[in-house]
């Protein structure tokens, strides 16, 4: 039973590393006769891989795309280069795809040999991500999102040492529930045992302490158990130095790429909306909303305003353009 098990795992790696093999190719590779392939082949049917066989002389077995996505077999360096990509992805190289790479990642991670385990910490510790970040996005270590996703899939409580918006640090004791990526930054919803709540944390202000905590019965998350929900409001009431209000001409249906940047559209009249946004910095905060791509004006604070315009200056000057403030007149 054993040598069928171990000659089933070599035939779909065979299958999975070319297009297509014969008949004969397969048995003198696996040491067998071609009825013996056949049969493999139908067990690997059986098994929900769907092997295509060709009839003939030219004729020959390969292996289909199916309705759903069966195991895969991936070699050392296949194992390495997947987990480095997924690793990449989840620092936010490609938008949207966050959090289904850290479940991804977290899965891989579990069954990789040590030796490959190593080898993919060096690459991520040894090179460069020159990917596309949003400004002030911090980055995150894939392992830490890994050891947080590997912690709420087990069902398994975190300590770890977290340092509060407000510089504090803290030793936090928490059954964790989800990850989150809004904003650019990733987040860790989990209920805090000592403080008997609901809790969001930043995920790079949290340092992992060994060992965990016990194994916890899942609760009932908040909120109609929308997580992304949940977060969004807890972002927007979190403790910020400044808020703004924005003035955007042009209908909120036409905003809807807004909340992919964390910011919501309410409708003012036909033409226009009415937008908030809050940010620890000015500068920053200026540059961020120059994400929105039609004309808006901002309505407050001030100061928003101020570091707007300034920033619009250094882009006309940028740009050879000295009609602003200091350069020749513009036409009227």
């Amino acid at each position: 039973m054993l040598e069928t098990s171990a000659r089933l795992l070599k035939l779909l790696s065979l299958l999975q590393a070319h297009r297509e093999w014969s008949g004969p190719e397969l048995a003198s590779r696996l040491g067998v006769s071609t009825r013996t392939i056949r049969n493999d082949v139908e067990r690997l049917r059986a098994l929900g891989y769907p092997v295509h066989a060709t009839p003939g002389v030219a004729g020959g077995y390969r292996l289909g795309a199916g309705a759903a996505l069966p195991p895969l077999l991936l070699d050392d360096e296949e194992a390495v280069a997947v987990a480095v990509g997924l690793g990449r992805a989840a620092g936010g190289g490609v938008e949207g795809i966050e959090e289904t790479s850290v479940r991804a990642l977290a899965k891989l991670e579990q069954v990789l040999p040590a030796r490959l385990r190593r080898r993919v910490q060096a690459l991520n510790s040894y090179t460069v991500q020159a990917a596309y970040r949003i400004p002030g996005a911090p980055a995150v270590p894939p392992e830490l999102l890994t050891t947080i996703a590997n912690a709420a899939r087990d069902h398994e409580r975190l300590r770890f040492d977290y340092t509060g918006h407000d510089g504090d640090d803290t030793v936090r004791d928490v059954e964790p529930h989800r990850l989150v990526h809004r904003r650019g930054r990733w987040y860790l919803v989990a209920y805090d045992v000592e403080r008997r709540d609901w809790r969001t944390f930043r995920v790079d202000r949290i340092r992992p302490r060994t060992p965990g905590g016990p194994r916890f019965v899942p609760r009932e998350l908040p909120a109609d158990g929308d997580v992304a929900a949940y977060v969004e409001r807890g972002i927007s009431t979190a403790l910020v130095r400044h808020r703004a209000t924005l003035l955007v001409h042009a209908p909120a249906g036409r905003l809807g790429y807004l909340a992919r940047l964390g910011m919501e559209a309410r409708p003012r009249d036909e033409v226009s909306c009415l937008v908030e946004v809050g940010g620890d910095d000015l500068e920053g905060l200026a540059v961020w909303v120059g994400f929105i791509r039609e004309d808006f004006e901002v309505l407050d604070p001030p100061e928003l305003a101020e570091a707007v315009g300034r920033l619009a200056e250094r882009y006309r000057r940028a740009a050879g353009d000295r009609s602003g403030p200091g350069g020749r007149p513009g036409p009227e």
